[in-house]
């Protein structure tokens, strides 16, 4: 049952600066990013510094638009003994929470003390965050276990209320039923939902990432905790070019891990930043690359009739349902089902290259943090423009080879590409088929298996 809300005065909610757990902090907003088309770097010079651009995120904002940090609804999840995960408070009071009790605290919560939670909810996303605090009450089992989260028409500013999202999570375990601070906050940052031109009812619209130029965007900041790419490397190593090349065709990716599962969120979006292109032209045939974060049976309806996305769950039995993913995400374990997809989940010779070039290119990065004290450009950046810059590459070929007479794509254009004219062959075929690029495919087959 969802109780009212508390009559709160209408004032403006003083916020400290966003910060996120120890474990995945998150830069002060305003963070650095690099302008520039697709082009990337040379290999023997780091990118310099650059002001941040005040970029219009393109896709589905209105032309001068600008991206509004706002929030649709404030609520407070509880586990109840008796009767398991429930809405205990929200505002606004008619607003549809069905399922945001399950996906803001996560199945298997009940073994960890905290954790935060990216997902989505219909059109909006959310970001709540979840505490567990040990009590001396037998009604609750000797545990009280709450979450406190908001739903936003974009996810790419939720970061910035991290930090009074633990607050108060802290405070309704410590005292429940004061509802007083997040009343406030929401009325000071309630957006008014306008059904825009062409558009019917008042949904806002989506923010998907990636698009063209939406990793630049200078308040984007998910893109960007603190060592969330790194991270990402140093996890999955080498496999990091196989969810390159499942992400660039847009497969359906499902990340499984038990909790905390906000880490694993981060990798959800780590994988959506691989399938950036900026060329004008490419990606009107694919569908959009989705990031759905966490997701749980709930949502099990809503991912049939999903083309692509990237989620992480911590429910053991989605692996079961084969027919909801293309490619399974087990820890490190990177797997698929389908036998045409098989081949890309043998790292070739092409594929060790890039991940050398990339490592190259983090450490050049890091001497130079070290010996200039001015010079403090983000790794996140230059993990994105690495692959940014090889998927340009690789769709500037093709589109070059596709306006050409004969429409022959080589064993030459392969390796100008960065790939391996016979490990990638079926990535190739599978991307021309994917993006509907005309060329004449004439690498053979190897003459052994």
């Amino acid at each position: 049952m969802v109780e009212r809300g508390d009559a709160a005065p209408l004032l403006r909610w003083a916020e400290g600066p966003a910060v996120s757990p120890p474990r995945a902090p998150v830069p002060p907003a305003g963070g650095r990013g690099w302008g520039g088309g697709g082009g990337g770097w040379a290999a023997a010079e780091p990118p310099r510094r650059r002001e941040p651009e005040e970029l219009r995120p393109p896709g589905r904002l209105e032309p001068g638009a600008v991206e509004e940090d706002q929030v649709v609804a404030v609520f407070v999840v509880t586990f109840d003994p008796r009767s398991g995960n429930m809405v205990e408070w929200c505002l606004p009071q008619d607003i549809d929470l069905e399922g945001v009790e399950f996906k803001s605290m996560a199945s298997g919560s009940h073994k960890i003390q905290s954790d935060f939670i990216y997902f989505r909810k219909g059109p909006f996303f959310g970001l709540a965050c979840f505490a567990n605090m040990p009590v001396e009450s037998e009604l609750e089992r000797g545990a009280r276990m709450k979450s406190v989260g908001i739903l936003s028409p974009s996810y790419t500013l939720l970061y910035r209320h991290m930090h009074f999202l633990e607050n108060q999570v802290r405070h309704q375990l410590e005292t429940p039923g004061h509802y007083s601070h997040l009343a406030a906050f929401y009325e000071d940052k309630k957006g008014v939902l306008h059904a825009g031109p062409g558009r019917g009812g008042s949904l806002p619209p989506i923010y998907w990432l990636p698009s063209i130029h939406r990793y630049m965007y200078p308040e984007m900041k998910i893109t960007h905790p603190a060592g969330c790419m790194s991270q990402f490397i140093k996890f999955f190593g080498e496999q990091i070019l196989i969810l390159w090349k499942f992400a660039l065709l847009r497969k359906r990716i499902l990340i499984f891990s038990p909790p905390p599962v906000g880490v694993v969120c981060y990798r959800v979006y780590c994988c959506c930043c691989l399938a950036n292109v900026s060329l004008p032209g490419i990606g009107g045939t694919v569908p959009e690359s989705k990031p759905f974060f966490y997701v749980n049976v709930a949502d099990i309806e809503s991912l049939e009739v999903e083309v692509s996305y990237v989620a992480c769950t911590t429910e053991k039995i989605f692996e079961e349902k084969r027919e909801l993913y293309d490619v399974y995400v087990d820890n490190q374990s990177v797997k698929t089902h389908r036998d045409r997809l098989r081949p890309l989940l043998k790292i070739n010779s092409a594929d060790r290259e890039k991940y050398r070039r990339l490592n190259e290119q983090r450490q050049m990065l890091l001497y130079s943090q070290e010996v200039e004290e001015d010079y403090n450009p983000c790794e996140e950046d230059l993990f994105v423009l690495f692959f940014l810059e090889q998927n340009n590459r690789i769709f500037q070929t093709l589109l070059e080879v596709s306006a050409s007479q004969d429409k022959t794509l080589t064993a030459e254009h392969a390796r100008g590409m960065g790939l391996d004219p016979q490990g990638d062959r079926s990535f190739l075929m599978d991307l021309l088929e994917a993006y509907g690029i005309d060329v004449m495919l004439v690498i053979d087959n190897p003459c052994c298996p």
